[in-house]
């Protein structure tokens, strides 16, 4: 039986091998089983139009239930490569043929449309699922960590102690930031575009409420050119992802500085370590140069999804929802397999603490912690108090002594120089010792938010709470999901039938 009367060649070689046989592969291996799902909402709306008893929507579902990517392939002149007049050609194959109404007043532009934006919302929920995995690690190796002095960075050099707690935590921070505006990207698209034709709606009375509800959508698309056009949804999901994997990348690239041998702070595994094949002394972590290399096609890929939608007309087109649509998929894969090697490197760290705290001993960390005292003990103006420890600290550096060595005398100096004489020396020395001491360095700070190991357990505490609602959000999109499948069975069964 011919599929269109339009035209009476078919698909040529070339067409068929570079375009139309990948593009059925794809459909059959991600969007198949969401074709399966709307044909029997479609049932169930012939049914009620009276165009269908139920008996016969319910032969038509039990064939439909029989698709797979191994019942259907492309074939040129039976489909013309085409998955959805493969779907056609299945179903009229079956025993029972289907009713005379059956696919009346459809286009194939919103069943596309919709199958697409079915599997770009369970992606995306895969997808939260492996960040809201991921965030729990980082949570749980943070709060190992989070009375354990780091020197913190700023502009490459070394600046204030702080904890690796401190800084996994605001990787946790960015992680559920990920997660809410993913929730929110998701609430967003949940608009279904069944029901709106080719472009300008569709003849019948379609209850387009009903179907969105059966293919568990919070809602319909009101507007019918904007459910088959618009493909914001797919720049939206692919704007939140390559964010995320832009920080992603920022943060790795501080495990790799402190996994690096200068530093020497950060550990992993031997099975996530590799070697050099020409030097024997080397322990590499190549794991974490994929991981911001991926880091990279995510980033890359929602270049490819806005530039392939750039300058198209607003309506449905191949251009759109295929070629550029399709790179939503590789985008979403690139994304999860970062996060199962972020995962992988996060459970499996551990810091050198010997390492870390003796970095903090070895600089003059605590300038800042000095001025402020200077200011709050003996009246002296701020940014005169920041001079004033400027010049200690250079004078403390060309005479090569150490944080852990103050000179109080030399503090004196440096104030009177200033103009603000200071003579009680015990109290100087007493002042330096707890400026320039790495265990009051890390707790100096007190405001929330700060690198105090109790604000840091605060932060974490509240991470893991904001992370079990956002969980328990994504957790209902599923459980809607879900229900709406099986309405969609218990409509279509019909009493005494045995199942297929």
């Amino acid at each position: 039986m011919a599929v269109t009367g339009r035209i009476d060649g078919v698909p040529s070689e070339i067409w068929h091998e570079e375009v139309l046989a990948p593009q059925f592969a794809y459909e059959a291996e991600h969007l198949l089983g969401h074709y399966v799902a709307i044909e029997k909402v479609l049932l169930l709306e012939y049914v009620r139009m009276d165009l269908a008893d139920a008996s016969g929507a319910a032969d038509l579902a039990a064939r439909l239930d029989t698709l797979s990517p191994d019942a259907v392939r492309a074939d040129p002149e039976q489909n013309m490569s085409d998955i959805s007049f493969a779907v056609e050609r299945h179903v009229q194959d079956g025993a029972t043929p289907p009713f005379p109404a059956w696919h009346v007043d459809r286009s194939r532009n919103d069943l596309q449309a919709c199958a697409q934006l079915m599997a770009a919302r369970d992606t995306l929920a895969a997808v939260a699922e492996d960040l809201t995995t991921f965030a729990r690690a980082v949570l749980a190796l943070a709060g190992r960590y989070t009375e354990t002095p780091m020197p913190g960075y700023t502009h490459g050099q070394a600046a204030q102690i702080v904890s690796p707690g401190f800084h996994l935590a605001a990787l946790g921070a960015e992680t559920i930031t990920a997660l809410r505006r993913m929730l929110h990207t998701y609430d967003e698209c949940d608009a279904c575009p069944l029901g709106s034709g080719t472009m300008a709606g569709q003849e019948l009375p379609w209850d387009r409420a009903r179907m969105a509800d059966l293919l568990g959508f919070a809602r319909a698309q009101p507007h019918a050119l904007m459910a088959v056009a618009s493909r914001t949804w797919t720049t939206l999901i692919a704007g939140d992802l390559a964010q995320y994997a832009v920080v992603l990348s920022r943060f790795t690239t501080d495990l790799m500085t402190w996994a690096g041998s200068d530093s020497g702070f950060l550990d992993l595994p031997d099975e996530l370590a590799g070697i050099s094949a020409a030097m024997p002394q080397k322990r590499n972590f190549p794991i974490l140069e994929r991981i911001r290399g991926r880091c990279a096609h995510v980033a890359g890929r929602a270049a490819d999804i806005a530039a392939g939608q750039r300058n198209t007309p607003y309506s449905n087109t191949v251009e759109v929802s295929k070629e550029a649509g399709g790179q939503l998929r590789v985008q979403t894969d690139a994304m999860r397999s970062v996060l199962r090697l972020a995962h992988a490197v996060v459970a499996g760290a551990t810091f050198r603490t010997d390492r870390m705290r003796a970095a903090c001993a070895e600089d003059h960390l605590g300038g800042f912690t000095l001025a402020n005292r200077l200011t709050l003990t003996y009246g002296i103006p701020w940014r005169t108090s920041q001079i004033i420890a400027g010049r200690y600290v250079r004078h403390a550096v060309r005479r090569e002594l150490r944080p852990g060595e103050p000179d109080a005398a030399l503090l004196r100096d440096c104030a009177a120089e200033s103009g603000h004489p200071i003579d009680a020396l015990d109290a100087l020395g007493a002042l330096l010792a707890e400026a320039f001491d790495v265990d009051h360095g890390l707790r100096a700070k007190q405001s929330a938010g700060s690198t105090h190991p109790q604000r840091v357990r605060e932060l974490l505490a509240g991470q893991g709470v904001e992370l079990d609602a956002l969980g328990a959000a994504w957790a209902g999109h599923a459980a809607r999901r879900a229900a709406a499948e099986g309405r969609r069975d218990a409509a279509l069964a019909v009493p005494g039938r045995r199942p297929a």
